[in-house]
């Protein structure tokens, strides 16, 4: 009888903390199911789901605490000529694995966050024009018997992220390589760096800014598939995503786009300017 008395008061005290997280979880829905255009001219706010350690697309700068890099002032730009120039764009740090859930969720109204449009992530969000033709490739260490994704035969390792689709794309190009998967990029390079694998893979826009920081390493063998990178927003949204589609086409019109892409690219030795034209 006490066990029983026991088990009740538990689940009696569990009681309102499972209440909040109905709660929560209600809100989250109910904010990522609301009109963010709508909002936005209410608010006067946006926010951005961006990568915080991917060099040139999304890196925090230590000394300021800001999250600067090319999808960074994509963002900034699109909400600009969305909104007008004095809207306020706020940035949320996301990772592969944690991006989609964010937006999901309503933390986020939309991703600039090196997401490659996929036929599976389009079954879940929508996705804007292409604004960056990246390819998947992969680096090594300068010396390295490596020189392209056939070299990665059986007894090599490469390293992924997790959560992001070259995982499965190296899987396929190079099917007797073991592959280790981290959860970000930066984690992915360090591993490198100390030997846990023989090469990483991601796309040739993240791998060159890795290779950017430091000459010891370098990206061989070109890109070996097509991964155009898309703004991703919450379905239910066609407002938001003509907004920003449309957004898209006046940066590249007006001669933003190239600014922006000679400020982040422009002094990257080597790099294939897969940039969308």
């Amino acid at each position: 009888m006490r066990n029983k008395q026991r088990v009740w008061t538990k689940l009696w005290l569990l009681l309102p903390l499972l209440s909040l997280m109905i709660i929560l979880t209600g809100c989250g829905k109910n904010i990522a199911q609301e009109d963010v255009m709508q909002r936005v001219d209410k608010t006067n706010e946006i926010t951005w789901g961006v990568k915080s350690d991917t060099r040139l697309f999304g890196l925090m700068n230590i000394k300021t605490g800001k999250i600067e890099g090319f999808d960074v002032d994509i963002a900034k730009a699109i909400s600009k000529k969305i909104f007008g120039k004095d809207i306020k764009v706020n940035f949320v740090p996301v990772t592969s694995n944690t991006r989609l859930p964010l937006l999901k969720n309503g933390n986020v109204d939309g991703l600039v966050s090196t997401m490659t449009i996929t036929p599976e992530r389009q079954k879940e969000i929508d996705f804007s024009d292409v604004y960056f033709n990246a390819g998947q490739a992969i680096i090594v260490k300068k010396g390295s018997a490596i020189k392209s994704v056939k070299d990665l035969t059986k007894g090599t390792k490469v390293i992924g992220i997790q959560g992001s689709n070259s995982v499965d794309n190296i899987k396929k190009a190079a099917p007797d390589t073991q592959v280790l998967q981290l959860s970000d990029a930066a984690q992915a390079f360090t591993a490198l760096k100390s030997g846990q694998g023989d090469a990483m893979t991601s796309d040739n826009g993240i791998l060159y800014g890795l290779v950017s920081d430091d000459p010891n390493y370098r990206v061989v063998g070109g890109t070996f598939t097509s991964e155009p990178y898309g703004i991703g927003i919450n379905k239910g949204q066609k407002k938001f995503l003509t907004a920003i589609n449309q957004a898209l086409k006046d940066i590249q019109k007006d001669g933003t786009y190239q600014k922006i892409t000679d400020k982040w690219f422009g002094n990257i030795s080597g790099f294939d300017g897969s940039v969308s034209k």
